[in-house]
């Protein structure tokens, strides 16, 4: 079948294009390198001709509260106006767990807003929540780092490999659609200090941790429910160990 993969050029996008290629699917890489903007609608319809399902996994060039409300309301409106057209059989996106619970933050009711609208859109369609990244956890020690030292909430994560998502989005975007929200974690929930201090010992980085009395994410109010999946939750093989080891192998090559 034609799949469209918006966002098809970055961490996610990329392999989530190899592998449903491999499969011997008709696979469209949508961005505004490839002259598709979903922003603008620049190259919306021809992308999505005779296409059946559509995958969105992009993501807001910026963090502001006002300019990731306006990328995904812009972003989605087009995108489901441009599905309807085309009858597209199946929409996926991308969304984060705990996107509800994060209402506090900007971004994630920028999230909530692109959640809600394809839901309301008439499309067949699947939201996939997944926990956040392992290749996020540097992102995540540098935000909280005063002083050379790692300030964190003692809050849970659950997170999970981006090669993972991409597989598991995959399997989803050919299958039947939800039409609501399947939630995707990683194999283990431990402490988010736990995970980072691992990442931080994997690179020999010499900042210390310290778990602090803030029950906040990013500025969010959170605590060790806020990040994590419910129950029935689709669970990646990949444990952290092992994406570490594979990291460390793939700097030493």
């Amino acid at each position: 079948m034609k799949i469209v993969i918006i966002g098809g050029t970055g961490l996610i996008g990329r392999p989530l294009v190899d592998l449903l290629q491999a499969q011997g699917h008709d696979v469209v890489t949508a961005s505004p390198s490839k002259g598709i903007d979903a922003l603008t609608g620049a190259g919306l319809a021809q992308a999505l001709t005779n296409a059946s399902v559509v995958v969105d996994v992009s993501n807001a060039p910026s963090f502001e509260d006002d300019a990731c409300l306006a990328f995904f309301r812009g972003t989605t409106a087009n995108l489901m106006e441009a599905a309807r057209g085309a009858c597209i059989r199946h929409f996926v996106a991308l969304s984060v767990v705990g996107t509800d619970r994060l209402q506090a933050s900007g971004y994630f009711r920028a999230k909530l807003a692109q959640e809600e609208l394809i839901a309301a859109s008439g499309v067949p369609y699947t939201i996939v929540r997944a926990t956040q990244f392992f290749e996020f956890l540097s992102t995540i020690a540098d935000s909280y780092t005063q002083d050379g030292t790692v300030f964190l909430p003692g809050i849970a994560l659950q997170p999970l490999a981006a090669g993972d998502v991409s597989a598991l989005l995959a399997e989803i975007a050919i299958a039947a659609p939800a039409n609501g929200i399947v939630e995707v974690a990683g194999p283990e929930r431990a402490p988010l200090a736990e995970f980072a201090g691992s990442w931080l010992g994997a690179y020999d980085d010499p900042r210390g941790i310290v778990v602090t009395t803030a029950s906040e994410y990013f500025g969010a109010p959170a605590d060790n429910r806020t990040l994590v999946p419910g129950a029935g939750a689709r669970v990646a093989l990949t444990r952290f160990n092992q994406w570490l080891a594979a990291q460390s192998r793939e700097r030493a090559a």
